[in-house]
């Protein structure tokens, strides 16, 4: 930024979206250059005013630009390939020879594009390298890949590039006294947090920004740690998978699956990362609720349908309706619409409970279940379920209205065990009585960040998140309007039910105040 006066000693700026601020020149009409890292590609403009020793401020100028995608990796090894492959072809760079302990063909991570990873055994050879460097780590760059680590109690390496007797970086799992945390070392600073889990899939990045001089780690798309100083040397040797050079040789080798390992020469913001890591929910279940033949309410894709308990009705609008139309007797009385389309299910607070043959989502791992609730009673005398799935001895999760409270709750217990400690989260709402549209309630196990949501009508209020470090799996049915209690139900629902969804996965906010509306979710 200049000017032709020789009286300015300052500039405020602003670019589009940020950032802006003012910065001073080092002395009176000198130019002023500042850094701009943009964190998305397309048009942006920069605005920009002069301000003199007395305080005057020019008019603004506006300095319009574009910027363009970040470049693609300069070095990527998918690690798809076939099964008693050698090496890793590279999409970008060179391959990687594997040594023995290497075995390809294994399982992907759900929800991505990868087809399969490769299997290092944790022996001395159990690596990948292709004998050459992969980046100048005295640059700006980040090394990032899938990782499912099969022990934690060690330190091990996922990636790293040789040095004189020391990896220049290195990107793992390292033991520590409070537990195992992923960590990203390079340069005599070393970032760590997260909570590595054995047979468990997480996208971790490595991230030198030489601009800032700052080192940070993202694990499933989130910054974790605190980002460090760090000075990094020279680091010109072979790039390596799965092990890290030591004085001594190679050492904390990698044991478990690894697949999709990038490198990129550039800064990866923000939004790219979460990209990266991004997996795709699987939808496994939507019920509309439309209609029931022989006590059965169908799945849309054919999959399990919600079987009917005493208690449990459809109710159709058009069907209620055509039994006194109001436009022939006046003295009809109102016919209520369906909560979403023609038809909701009824539950009559006593028995009145649907359920599909088996679970409906795995919660052991990341899910999303919604419904559209709405209550028929004003002041209900006790908790009512809206949707639980049970393990052996408790629920794995219910999601019920508590009335003591007026609020909403999704109920965790952390173990399968009667009595274990419960996490709850909740959101204050008065009770429905029967009128209105109802409440679209939506819950969410987000297992990479260990954290549990509930949202209401597509919103999260200020008690609606509480960590959750260890989902476990349940084998019990999908239930709709009821709960566990002891060895047998309770908690029964009195209003109705409609729009029943479940994925596996993570649903997008915006997917989130989507559910609900009639529609399922297409990820």
């Amino acid at each position: 930024m200049d000017s032709p006066s020789d009286d300015v000693v300052s500039y405020a700026y602003y670019f589009l979206g940020g950032p802006g601020g003012t910065v001073s020149a080092e002395r009176p009409g000198a130019a002023v250059t500042i850094p701009y890292l943009p964190l998305g590609s397309g048009p942006k403009y920069l605005q920009v005013r002069a301000i003199d020793r007395a305080g005057r401020s020019s008019g603004q100028t506006t300095y319009n630009f574009n910027v363009k995608s970040g470049r693609a990796p300069v070095a990527r090894w998918k690690l798809t390939d076939p099964a008693g492959s050698g090496s890793a072809a590279a999409e970008t760079g060179t391959a990687a020879r594997a040594g023995t302990g290497v075995t390809f063909g294994g399982p992907a991570p759900s929800g991505t594009a990868l087809t399969s990873s490769v299997a290092l055994d944790g022996s001395g050879d159990g690596f990948l390298t292709p004998d050459a460097p992969a980046t100048d780590t005295r640059k700006s760059f980040a090394v990032s890949a899938w990782v499912r680590p099969a022990e934690t109690g060690r330190t091990m390496t996922v990636a790293s590039q040789d040095a004189d007797g020391a990896p220049g970086f290195s990107l793992g799992l390292r033991a520590e006294d409070s537990g195992p945390a992923w960590s990203f070392a390079i340069g005599g600073a070393r970032v760590s947090g997260g909570a590595p889990e054995t047979g468990e899939w997480a996208h971790v990045l490595g991230l030198y920004d030489a601009e800032t001089g700052k080192a940070r780690l993202y694990v499933n798309g989130r910054e974790t740690g605190t980002a460090a100083a760090a000075t990094p040397a020279e680091a010109a040797g072979a790039f390596q998978i799965g092990r890290a050079r030591g004085a001594s040789g190679y050492g904390d080798r990698w044991h478990g699956d690894i697949g999709d390992v990038q490198v990129h020469d550039r800064v990866v913001v923000p939004s790219e990362v979460s990209e990266l890591a991004h997996r795709t929910p699987k939808r496994l279940g939507h019920w509309s609720l439309e209609n029931a033949t022989d006590g059965a309410s169908p799945e849309q894709a054919g999959g399990s349908p919600l079987r009917l308990g005493t208690g449990a009705t459809i109710y159709r609008y058009s069907d209620a309706s055509a039994a006194c139309p109001p436009e022939l007797d006046p003295d009809c009385p109102y016919v209520p619409e369906a909560l979403v389309g023609d038809g909701h299910l009824h539950l009559d607070g006593e028995s009145g409970h649907a359920a599909i043959d088996g679970p409906a989502v795995d919660t052991g791992d990341s899910f999303t279940v919604g419904a559209v609730v709405r209550l028929a009673d004003s002041e209900p005398a006790h908790p009512m379920t809206v949707l639980s799935q049970a393990g052996e001895h408790t629920d794995a999760f219910k999601v019920r209205y508590e009335p003591s409270s007026r609020t909403w709750q999704l109920v965790m217990p952390e173990k399968d065990e009667a009595g274990a400690p419960e996490k709850v989260v909740s959101e204050v709402e008065s009770a429905d009585g029967g009128e209105g549209l109802g409440h679209r309630l939506a819950v969410v196990y987000d297992d990479g960040a260990d954290t549990i949501r509930l949202y209401v009508d597509g919103q999260l209020g200020g008690g609606d998140t509480a960590d959750f470090p260890n989902g476990w799996h349940s084998g019990g049915a999908l239930q709709v309007g009821r709960a566990k209690a002891g060895d047998g139900w309770g908690e029964y629902l009195h209003g109705d039910v409609d729009e029943v969804q479940a994925y596996q996965g993570v649903l997008s906010e915006t997917q989130i105040r989507m559910l609900g509306a009639g529609a399922g979710i297409d990820p």
